[in-house]
């Protein structure tokens, strides 16, 4: 009895002090993933029953653990969104002196309209090459220095210099400049009346049937006051085959496309005018993003979010008979892993210092609204937030010796990740293919993007028992069989190596919840001069 006695009092130690290393064991990331990924959740798509379920099932856990509404007296952010159909009404034409040429939808173009309007239009709006539309001051760099767009059409490219000269913004290292979403939120500052983008598939990395894809079905988008006027009228991507025919249409070499890419770049006046109709179907209703908090025992204006989208894509078309596309993976992980992360902060006998916010967020799928909502309408004020931490798509291939960082090199939050890596045995290492600007593509960019330091790791690829080929084969594999696909399923995973990174997630925050000072943004970063900004306001 001594000897039991002996061996179970380090065990119950470790539990009164909450170690991580005995808290976060994956039980109840388990139990949640059966729920979450189950088919009772219906895909867990926005405005569905599915979204019903989910968000209550939500409130339902952190109200287990005894966290508080982060709210106000509600665990619940409503997240007002509409849906629009954008159909073309008829071709994209362009017009000049020596002529026009037609386009057809989804075969030479794509457009849209943000409008909440019924029919929205160009009509002989002058257009203008501005490059790669980038204004960036970081970089010395202004394509649209000395031209006025306002109620122009501008064509631009697709990524940015870095992709074409390394010595430029971040290299093969994409910048936000580079993301398409950029492009046209940079021409609507620029009072721009329609915007096109030169798609190219290495540059953007992806092919055009994606594109296609894409913009051939609704979208939702966040509501605004002005009902998205503030957006270009038009929005849209042409093929490179016509972008040659505009250029020579305006009778200027296709070359400018390279010309752009070098410094002293002057926008060029095409001398075209675009035409386009828009007919717009719209629907209107309210998502929610879920928020449950951990008061700090210090600090508790202070704080750093834990988040993780909610959200899937629902019921779709059936593939071998199953019609429900769970999101096991994507992201029922994700917030698997939060409610888990949560109940070992709650297990803790040294609480927080700084309060700890546990964000569940909608709309992930529909293109970060969920986040782009809470991001630009906080609950805790922005100046007072430490990091943001994501998780989006933990995978059950096991143990591995790495550790991928998104985006390393753009925050401090870089070397704490290093150090609970270490820890583990285990090193740091960047996305594979960073010219792909993946460091944009997941919820924690909208805390970037305000200025908040934020991380996100994804699993590596080199297996402790299988090796470097066999982790990227397993990725190779989700990405084409499974990733939203009705196939993405909870089949009792391998959680050693979700454990893994759970841990390193919970310690960067418990670390980060017990210190004073604020991470910052490392030179260069295109978020510097937010943060900066906003801590000046402190």
């Amino acid at each position: 009895m001594n000897r039991l006695l002996a061996l179970l009092l380090p065990v119950a130690l470790a539990f009164q002090s909450g170690d991580p290393d005995r808290v976060i064991d994956g039980k109840a990331f388990d139990q949640h993933m059966k729920q979450l990924a189950s088919d009772t959740f219906e895909g867990r798509k926005p405005f569905s029953t599915g979204e019903e379920t989910t968000v209550n099932y939500l409130r339902a856990e952190f109200q287990k653990l005894g966290l508080k509404p982060g709210n106000g007296k509600s665990y619940f952010q409503d997240v007002p969104m509409v849906d629009i159909l954008s159909k073309p009404t008829g071709p994209l034409v362009f017009s000049a002196a020596g002529g026009s040429a037609s386009f057809n939808y989804l075969d030479d173009f794509v457009a849209g309209s943000r409008r909440i309007e019924e029919n929205v239009k160009i009509q002989d709006s002058e257009m203008v090459f501005v490059g790669y539309g980038i204004v960036a001051p970081e970089y010395g760099w202004n394509d649209y220095a000395g031209i006025d767009v306002k109620g122009k059409t501008v064509v631009v490219m697709v990524n940015d210099p870095g992709f074409v000269d390394s010595t430029l913004f971040r290299g093969n290292n994409m910048t936000y400049y580079g993301r398409w979403t950029y492009k046209f939120e940079e021409a609507a500052r620029q009072g721009a009346a329609g915007v096109l983008i030169i798609h190219e598939s290495k540059a953007a990395s992806y092919w055009w049937s994606v594109v296609r894809s894409g913009w051939s079905k609704s979208k939702l988008y966040l509501q605004t006051p002005d009902q998205n006027r503030s957006r270009a009228a038009v929005e849209g991507w042409i093929t490179q085959d016509a972008a040659r025919k505009l250029f020579q249409l305006a009778g200027v070499s296709p070359e400018v496309m390279r010309d752009a890419g070098q410094k002293g770049f002057k926008p060029v006046p095409l001398h075209v005018k675009a035409s386009l109709g828009i007919r717009n179907t719209i629907r209107q209703s309210t998502s929610r993003n879920v928020i449950a908090v951990l008061p700090g025992t210090q600090r508790p204006d202070e704080t750093i979010i834990y988040n993780a989208h909610w959200d899937h894509l629902g019921k779709g078309e059936a593939i071998k008979g199953d019609s429900i596309y769970n999101g096991a993976a994507d992201n029922a992980s994700g917030v698997a892993a939060i409610l888990e992360i949560a109940k070992a902060f709650t297990l803790q006998k040294k609480k927080p210092a700084r309060s700890i916010v546990f964000l569940s967020v909608t709309g992930e799928e529909q293109g970060l609204l969920g986040s782009e909502y809470y991001a630009t309408h906080p609950v805790f004020p922005l100046n007072k937030t430490v990091a943001n931490i994501n998780i989006d798509v933990l995978q059950p291939f096991g143990r591995m010796k790495d550790v991928i960082i998104v985006g390393k090199g753009q925050s401090e939050l870089d070397e704490y990740i290093d150090a609970e890596a270490k820890k583990q045995g285990r090193f740091t290492r960047p996305e594979p293919n960073p010219s792909g600007g993946w460091y944009f593509r997941s919820d924690h960019f909208n805390f970037a993007k305000v200025g908040v330091p934020s991380a996100y790791i994804e699993n590596g690829v080199v297996s402790l028992q299988h090796g470097e080929d066999w982790g990227k084969a397993q990725k190779e594999e989700y990405n084409l069989s499974r990733y939203h696909a009705p196939s993405d399923e909870y089949r009792n995973w391998n959680l050693s190596g979700i454990v893994e990174d759970m841990r390193i997630l919970f310690n960067v925050g418990y670390r980060l919840s017990n210190e004073t000072t604020f991470p910052g943004w490392k030179p260069g970063s295109e978020f510097k001069a937010a943060r900066d900004g906003m801590m000046k306001k402190k």
